[in-house]
């Protein structure tokens, strides 16, 4: 899951949602010097990481997708769930999504001053390119494959995610159901 996943999952409570997207920005295990509420997030984080990695399912559609999609096929598995969460959103949460994330970014995290200034610029990119939003439309989604791709460090085909999507997207939208329904009862 990527960002929308990760709010999602953090059991409709707004003082962890920060902390858990905050887990992408601490490395290793040494963390006990932050407060609690942050500690809660970023172990949350790790645990839907893992969750969705070795899900049997998830696993499968890897296979599927690495040779269209090699090195990638995780990150483009993330964002693809990511989109179909917001796409029917509805399906998976009572509040509308864009009350849900506007909650998000309109929340006043006492722990601000814990966040790293990169984690913060993030959350203000996110914020102001309304990429929340805009992840249930494909172009949303082709905004985000080709914006990462550009960012990873190696050539790649993440920036025709949209095309292996729309190749794939019976065995991608059947895998997302299947976990989202156990994701859901594990983390909620």
């Amino acid at each position: 899951m990527n960002y929308l996943g990760h709010l999602y999952l953090s059991k409709n409570r707004l003082e962890i949602m920060r902390s858990n997207l905050f887990g992408d920005f601490i490395k290793g295990s040494h963390f006990e010097t932050l407060p609690e509420i942050i500690k809660e997030g970023v172990i949350l984080h790790r645990g839907i990481d893992d969750y969705i990695d070795h899900h049997p399912v998830v696993v499968d559609l890897l296979n599927v997708l690495y040779p269209q999609l090699p090195k990638v096929a995780g990150i483009a598995v993330d964002l693809y769930f990511d989109h179909l969460l917001a796409r029917d959103w509805e399906k998976y949460h009572k509040l509308p999504l864009e009350a849900f994330v506007s909650d998000f970014f309109n929340y006043k995290d006492k722990n601000e001053a814990y966040f790293s200034n990169d984690f913060k610029k993030l959350l203000n990119i996110i914020e102001k390119g309304n990429w929340l939003i805009n992840y249930q439309n494909i172009d949303g989604l082709e905004f985000a494959c080709k914006g990462l791709s550009k960012r990873i460090s190696f050539d790649n085909e993440l920036k025709n995610g949209v095309n292996v999507f729309y190749k794939n997207k019976e065995i991608i939208e059947a895998t997302f159901k299947i976990f989202m329904k156990e994701a859901i009862i594990k983390f909620n």
